[in-house]
Formats: C-alpha cells, structure tokens, sequence
C-alpha cells in the first residue's frame, strides 16, 4: 500500500545522530522495497525550513549547498508527486471543517495533499497530528 512519507520521517534520515533515525531508515528502506514512497511539495518546503535553520532554534544547521544536496537524494529515494490546484481548495475544506489552527496547518496541507492523489496512509512519527483525519491512517515506524 503506498504511503506519503511525513517531513519528520525526511529530518530522521538527513541526521543520523536522531534517536529515530534508525527507525526512519528501517521502515523507509522496507517501504522503497515493497511500496512506492511518495512526498508532495509541501515536505520539500518543510524540509528545506528544518534543515537550514539554525540548531539553537530547533533546526539542523545545514547551509543552503547542504540542503539542496539532501532535497536531491530524498527526490531520488522517494517519488515526488505534483502540486495540483486541487490541493489549496482542499487544504481549506479541512481547516474550517476541522477547526485547524496554528502550527497543525502544514500537516493539512499533506493531508490535503494525499486525498487529492488518493493517497490514505502517512508515515509519520507524529500519528496524533493526523488523527482529526477520518480518511487518513497514521502509521508510525
């Protein structure tokens, strides 16, 4: 069954000093075997925002060069689906119909993302991020 790999899973692989970064490993590295990963625009975008902030501030510290570098080989480990016009009139269904606010918008604009490439599984560390999402099946590694 494909999955669209959530950020979080992305930031685990780019840092092997994670604790979870051999989980993430494990279970991507099962998933490319037997399923078709897929990411969507939006977790390049998050990404490149975790990756190049600095480490005093949440982030990885990567420069720009350094980014781009694993943006290129989280492209070639995981196939990268289309943005679409479909996915911001869907995006803004479900935070009004769910009542999203703050940060958790990110994680509808993925989960927008998904129902409009008829995806309905994530690979994601945060399963209770996605459990508003009735149509969505959080999985964890």
């Amino acid at each position: 069954m494909p999955y669209l790999i959530d950020t979080n899973i992305l930031v685990c692989l780019a840092t092997p000093s994670h604790p979870n970064h051999a989980a993430a490993f494990s279970v991507t590295d099962r998933l490319i075997r037997n399923d078709i990963p897929y990411i969507v625009p939006q977790n390049i975008i998050e990404f490149w925002s975790v990756a190049t902030r600095s480490a005093d501030k949440n982030g990885l510290g990567m420069t720009a060069v350094r980014a781009e570098a694993e943006i290129v080989r989280i492209k070639n480990l995981f196939r990268l689906l289309p943005d679409s016009p479909l996915v911001y009139p869907e995006w803004e269904r479900l935070v009004i119909r769910y009542g999203v606010i703050g940060k958790q918008v990110h994680d509808t604009r993925l989960v927008a993302a998904m129902l409009v490439h008829g995806l309905t599984r994530i690979l994601t560390f945060n399963v209770e991020d996605f459990k508003r999402f009735p149509s969505i099946t959080a999985v964890s590694p």
